[in-house]
């Protein structure tokens, strides 16, 4: 697995980021037409692996909604099998199956651009109590939700591996198959796959939130360690898997304070008997450029960013609704329709953009060791007592006098009525926004029929530089968070969201006014009341539940 030069890689990340934008007069590169014939199976096993069931596990009357996004307000349950089926089932499992006529398809707890879940999920634990009792290392497989052993880990080298974290973390690996997104998506995949990264980071995050645990991104791992642990770096012929992230949970994840993990015992791991041999996903493929970004992003190992000490001022909770988050998380859907008709009044917008800033404590935020470098320009709709028109989120205060100068086409920027002081929210004017907000988004009416749209804009060239390429892809895993508490949001809202990968990115920056690349969009996403497809028939996720 190679590195590239940080100058090649910065060069590379970039030249990709302008080659896979859409345009008005053309998109970017990809296939088109969908060839049905190599369809990548959603399901990664690994044959010749044993396989661990896990319990499925029934949403309960606790812990509501709005309780599980704040770090410490629910108790930690122990570490078990039941707790660890939970997490799984929570985050990562199927939720529902599709059918329309002879077609049947599965959605999963998080979401996924076309619905081609490139995020597979690793568990690397030590003994726990009703599943196993050496340690060891498993892919999950949401079909079966069930543990695939792939390597049992000696209890010496996982007290290595482990002396700097508390007791009873255990770790969840993500990586990405990149083809499956590009059989669909061609060039702009990879970006899509790091969307469903960070939906995938915040999914685990929420999950162990319901089990009073916290999660932290061990961010600080090299690409190639990642790899070894997970054991993708072993010899096959299937598709490669890219390692992405590792995150430790647990009761007390929150008091690591080194994110990584000791060098010597990682490196052991290449010696660990591996078994099991992925399965083929396609017949055949086709090459859309997805390595050399992914390459130029491999991450070093060392130190990255932190976050800032939080400020003094903390928003004031508000009362927790009664949702039952378990249930909500299970039921999350994307919205393929908007009726253009459903409002939402002017406070509960404001509540669902605070779920969105990163405070102190929350989740899923918190997860992620770095400052927040995406901010939400605004399409307001059809919200009661707030005038339609184009606002700014400022997600990291710091940032608001750059992001003034740089939105030339701001009118002004002016504090809506009714608006706390702890959400750094701005008016940049007052307008119809709906064919705006449509035509920036590939003319989806989606974008313009629901309560609000939005775009992420990431601040791009200077993070870029700062850390280098690797920290390209995490920009996304940052705005894919976003996304999943919007998600989220809106179910507890009794609305419906969905994340729209397809925008012109440089009108969108037109809109704002941006004319270089000091901040990218990178996401877009909308909420409003949901136009339900009558063709369709949901199937329960597990029948033998």
């Amino acid at each position: 697995m190679e590195h590239p030069s940080s100058t090649d890689a910065l060069d590379t990340v970039r030249q990709y980021h302008q080659v896979t934008k859409h345009h008005v007069q053309r998109f970017a590169h990809g296939p088109g037409y969908l060839d049905w014939d190599t369809q990548p199976d959603p399901f990664r096993r690994y044959e010749g692996a044993s396989l661990i069931g896990l319990d499925k596990v029934p949403p309960a009357e606790t812990p509501r909604y709005d309780d599980a996004f704040v770090e410490g307000r629910n108790p930690p349950v122990p570490l078990n099998r039941h707790s660890i089926s939970q997490l799984f089932f929570d985050s990562l499992a199927i939720s529902a199956w599709k059918s329309a006529g002879a077609a049947r398809w599965a959605l999963r707890v998080n979401p996924s651009s076309g619905n081609l879940h490139p995020t597979e999920g690793y568990l690397l634990c030590g003994p726990v109590d009703g599943l196993c009792a050496a340690p060891m290392v498993c892919h999950y497989a949401p079909k079966a939700h069930a543990l695939e052993v792939r390597a049992q880990v000696g209890a010496a080298l996982w007290e290595a591996l482990c002396e700097r974290c508390p007791p009873e973390t255990v770790f969840v690996g993500l990586t990405s198959v990149h083809w499956r997104e590009a059989w669909k998506y061609g060039q702009r995949a990879y970006r899509y796959c790091q969307h469903d990264l960070g939906h995938a980071i915040a999914a685990v995050a929420i999950a162990a939130a319901a089990l009073g645990w916290q999660t932290r991104l061990m961010d600080d791992l090299g690409t190639v360690e990642l790899a070894g642990l997970l054991g993708t770096d072993r010899e096959h012929t299937a598709e490669p898997e890219e390692p992405d992230v590792l995150v430790a949970v647990g009761p007390r994840a929150s008091e690591i304070v080194e994110r990584t993990l000791p060098e010597n015992p990682v490196q052991r791991f290449a010696g660990l008997a591996w078994t099991g041999t992925p399965n083929a996903l396609s017949s055949d493929h086709l090459d859309w450029g997805t390595d050399a970004p992914a390459v130029a992003a491999r991450r070093p190992r060392g130190p990255g960013p932190s976050a800032r000490a939080p400020e003094a001022r903390t928003p004031a909770a508000s009362p927790a609704r009664p949702v039952l988050l378990r249930s909500l998380i299970r039921q999350r859907r994307s919205a393929v329709a908007l009726d253009g008709q459903t409002t939402i009044d002017r406070d509960l917008f404001y509540r669902m953009l605070q779920k969105t800033v990163a405070s102190p404590g929350q989740i899923p935020f918190s997860t992620m060791p770095w400052t927040p470098h995406i901010h939400l320009a605004i399409f307001v709709h059809r919200v009661d007592g707030l005038a339609p028109g184009l606002y700014m989120l400022v997600r990291d205060r710091t940032q608001r006098s750059d992001l003034e100068t740089a939105c030339t086409r701001a009118a002004s920027w002016a504090r809506p009525p009714g608006c706390s002081e702890d959400l750094d929210l701005w008016c940049l004017g007052q307008s119809d926004t709906r064919r705006t907000a449509q035509a920036v988004s590939c003319t989806q009416d989606i974008a313009s029929d629901g309560c609000f749209s939005l775009g992420m804009v990431a601040e791009f060239e200077r993070s870029l530089e700062r850390y280098g390429a690797w920290f390209y892809p995490r920009l996304f895993w940052e705005a894919g968070a976003i996304g999943q508490v919007l998600y989220l949001e809106a179910e507890a809202a009794g609305i419906r969201g969905t994340g729209i990968g397809c925008y012109f990115d440089d009108a969108m920056h037109d809109v704002l006014g941006l004319a270089d690349t000091a901040y990218q969009d990178l996401y877009h996403f909308t909420l409003g009341g949901p136009v339900e497809d009558t063709r369709l028939t949901t199937l329960p996720a597990y029948p033998d539940a």
